[in-house]
């Protein structure tokens, strides 16, 4: 009962890349969103310690994952500029046509 596919049967796959900044944006804003929950966790997590110290792990945990959320919404801020530049430029001969435009999807 094994069939045999062929590879070229059913419609084409044409695969479109990403615009440039969608990654930096999309992981940018992740990094900002989870660094200083997983941060927050990390000095939860931490023992407290017996002695006096000047700074408890809660703080420091909460801290590194301030300053890490903090460098993930500048590569977002980044990647955001480099997308809107993508896709505002004044240089397009033309529109853009799609798959959509072209009356194939419906």
């Amino acid at each position: 009962m094994s069939e045999s596919h062929d590879a070229r049967a059913g419609r084409p796959i044409r695969l479109a890349p990403v615009a440039p900044g969608f990654w930096a944006t999309t992981l940018g804003v992740a990094l900002a969103a989870l660094a200083p929950l997983f941060g927050f966790l990390v000095g939860v997590m931490s023992q407290s310690p017996t002695d006096d110290v000047i700074l408890s792990p809660l703080y420091v945990g909460l801290f590194t994952g301030v300053i890490l959320g903090g460098i993930g919404v500048a590569v977002a801020v980044a990647g955001g500029v480099r997308l809107w530049r993508h896709l505002h430029r004044e240089d397009v001969a033309g529109p853009v046509v799609t798959e959509a435009t072209e009356g194939g999807a419906a």
